[in-house]
């Protein structure tokens, strides 16, 4: 499994960015009262892959090559603009406007969804690779809309109205979207999080399409797909979501329940979720602001930050009684990350999946179990 080259430009950032570990992004000063920020997101992956899929080779590719400017103002009005340029798509473009001693804030423009712990965090800090199945195929994530939030601490609500993604030809549908958070337990090292979730959004004209890969960012075949329903008229999802953080310790789990409604045949329903926990060996405990855990920063350590953590996910879309099979897949990740001050992240994860899928007529039952081994480098500033 060999690893491209990076660019020189990419070359010239690492050796910036290794000159000042303990700048995350970087300060262009002030522009008509905002202070301008500049940060940026570049990941390489490779996969190595085993068993039902080594006849595909490996995969090494960039993942993400995002680059976002930033602007705030002491006012507690603050925008910013996004893109990635691997997958040439906008990513949050919009602006805030923050109020009530900054509890509460009113967003317009394009911005992920409240549907979902996981899909909230950071792709900066994420605890593995690749986002659980569920998570993926469930929650909404960037669209254009008009958002409201409270955060006070111990709890937070948020609520959108959405429409399609900025970028053409991507996801499409209106619809809204909330999230409530409660901390019951908060303190020092210390959280435990329960929240719940819901979306309704409205099937565009080509109908709605569910399907997964098998927590295999990079490969090009979904071995879990329902196929187009074309006579869905739009999809329900809850999501219930809870989290314990004990010092080193962080216990994250949540559950998607969602149903298609359809305009000619039996609604169709689909589940998932997942379950995880992660290690941080050198003591570090994680933030929590907004309802959202927060890795901490590496620039002190001399050893970097280290987490190990292992997932258990499981993705179910098959509904006989709606005449859909799209199979079920359970899947087990073992993972771990180095963080090296600021900028520089090393990930190293072992995936072992298990799909079923009724394919009918005479091919019946098909069982694909592949396993990977994948790795990531990222420099984020």
């Amino acid at each position: 499994m060999s690893i491209p080259r990076p660019s020189a430009p990419i070359a010239a950032l690492a050796v910036l960015l290794a000159a000042s570990p303990q700048a995350r992004a970087i300060d262009l000063g002030e522009v008509g009262g905002f202070e301008l920020s500049f940060e940026g997101l570049f990941q390489v992956d490779g996969y190595r892959y085993r068993d039902d899929w080594s006849h595909l080779g490996d995969d090494t590719d960039v993942r993400r090559s995002e680059l976002v400017l930033k602007g705030a103002h002491a006012s507690g009005f603050d925008w910013v603009v996004g893109y990635d340029s691997k997958s040439e798509k906008w990513l949050d473009v919009n602006a805030r406007i923050r109020f009530d001693g900054r509890s509460q804030h009113l967003r317009v423009g394009q911005f992920k969804q409240p549907t979902g712990l996981e899909e909230l965090s950071s792709s900066t800090t994420n605890d593995f690779i690749a986002k659980a199945a569920a998570t993926n195929t469930f929650a909404v994530s960037r669209r254009l809309g008009v958002g409201w939030g409270i955060d006070q601490g111990d709890w937070s609500v948020s609520a959108s109205w959405f429409d399609r993604e900025l970028t053409r030809n991507e996801a499409e549908g209106d619809g809204f979207a909330a999230r409530g958070t409660w901390a019951p337990l908060r303190g020092e090292g210390r959280v435990l999080h329960l929240g719940l979730s819901a979306s309704r959004r409205d099937a565009p004209d080509d109908g709605i399409r569910l399907r997964a890969r098998p927590n295999m960012d990079l490969a090009g075949i979904r071995l879990l797909d329902t196929g187009a329903i074309a006579d869905a008229r739009r999809a329900t999802t809850v999501g219930a979501e809870a989290m314990w953080i004990q010092g080193p310790v962080k216990v994250q789990a949540e559950w998607f329940e969602s149903t298609v409604e359809r305009r000619d045949s039996r609604d169709f329903d689909g589940s998932g979720g997942y379950a995880s926990v992660v290690w941080q060996p050198g003591g570090q405990t994680w933030d929590y602001r907004e309802g959202v855990p927060r890795t901490p920063g590496a620039g002190g350590e001399p050893a970097g930050l280290w987490q190990l953590g292992v997932r258990y996910d499981r993705l179910d879309l098959d509904d006989p009684g709606a005449g859909i099979a799209g199979g079920t897949m359970d899947v087990w990740t073992a993972g771990v990350n180095w963080y090296h001050g600021e900028h520089l992240k090393l990930a190293l994860n072992y995936v072992e999946a298990d799909t079923r899928r009724d394919a009918g007529g005479t091919t019946g039952w098909l069982d694909v179990d592949p396993s990977s081994i994948q790795a990531r480098v990222q420099l984020a500033w």
